[in-house]
């Protein structure tokens, strides 16, 4: 028997870094994402022979143990430790579960789609299909934050863990003490349909880490940099106007706001933007598209363009004389989903 997992990344089209502390437990965050049609995998198979195995299939590593010995929480696959300790302390009285954790990612890290949030929910579903967990969405969402922010001490915000469990279309709202409500919205089939045919998704080539600047949001907040906490504000606006536009059918506003949350997202810290990133964004707005954002903290990843569906191919070929790839995605409406193969 093995069991596989997958879990779903997202594009973050609002609201993003509101969801960081301390700004959303002194403020509040809102969030608008949609998971999209590439995926975190995972699988997980028991073993008889009391050792313990984590592999990463797409950046080729792996590192074995004996199922009882202690595994530090260090890299390499350090969130697969992480996720084996947390199972194995509150799922089984601490028992060791000799098995093979293998993963793979259909983005590469530092993508801006938070992959790493991503693998970790992906593993931990694989894990409740194993022991039959009776964990719901928001279980599973706030122990894969936990894992990931508190156990491996990864910093960032807490879109992702619920984006990648719950999936669709959602927005967000994130308060004090871990207070999370999640809000699948109900957009009409044409709207979704409209929107999937307006969107250009651009790889910009460059993976990054986004610890730093997501040190320098936070460092900001507490230090209450007046210029970086309006333009936060402004970013968790926006989102609510996304959010009534997209309900709406107003892709035209929707864009208007991306455009202008762009601008926000690049005053709350300096490297969010770049000389590559600027590059790919004045070459698709010329080409036709009337908005553009980089998905994620920033540095690098992947960018979202929004162009009306007619100019669509223009902007394509204007990105491809750019250094990156172009992508396409097509939205999804479940979640994290496990299952058995006998």
């Amino acid at each position: 028997m093995l069991i596989r997992a997958r879990a779903p990344l997202r594009l973050g089209l609002a609201g993003g870094g509101t969801d960081l502390s301390p700004y959303c437990d002194i403020y509040g965050g809102h969030v608008l994402n949609a998971t999209i049609d590439m995926y975190a995998y995972t699988v997980l198979t028991p073993r008889p022979d009391g050792k313990v195995r984590f592999e990463a299939t797409d950046i080729v590593e792996e590192i074995e143990f004996k199922a009882d010995d202690e595994i530090p929480l260090v890299d390499p696959l350090g969130l697969h430790r992480a996720v084996y300790r947390r199972v194995v302390r509150d799922f089984n009285g601490g028992v060791a579960l000799p098995c093979t954790i293998s993963t793979f990612c259909e983005a590469p890290p530092g993508s801006g789609l938070g992959s790493s949030s991503t693998m970790v929910v992906s593993m931990l579903k694989a894990f409740v299909e194993l022991l039959s967990l009776p964990l719901g969405d928001y279980d599973i969402a706030r122990l894969a934050f936990e894992i990931e922010r508190i156990d491996f001490g990864l910093h960032g915000g807490r879109q992702d863990q619920y984006a990648a469990t719950f999936g669709g279309v959602n927005f967000m709202e994130f308060y004090a003490q871990e207070r999370v409500i999640v809000n699948p919205l109900r957009i009409k089939n044409w709207i979704l349909a409209e929107l999937e045919s307006s969107l250009v998704l651009f790889f910009t080539g460059r993976s990054r880490s986004s610890a730093a600047i997501i040190s320098e949001q936070t460092a900001n907040i507490e230090q209450k940099d007046s210029k970086s906490i309006d333009a936060m504000h402004e970013l968790k606006s926006d989102a609510l106007h996304m959010k009534e536009s997209v309900l709406k059918g107003d892709l035209m506003r929707f864009g208007d706001f991306m455009r202008k949350s762009w601008d926000a997202k690049k005053r709350t810290a300096h490297s969010i933007s770049n000389d590559h990133i600027d590059a790919a964004y004045t070459a698709a707005m010329a080409a036709g598209a009337y908005a553009g954002k980089v998905s994620g903290a920033g540095g690098g990843g992947f960018m979202t363009f929004l162009t009306d569906p007619g100019r669509r191919m223009d902007v394509i070929r204007a990105l491809n004389q750019q250094e990156g790839e172009v992508m396409g995605c097509h939205f999804t409406k479940r979640g994290t989903e496990g299952w058995r193969i006998n």
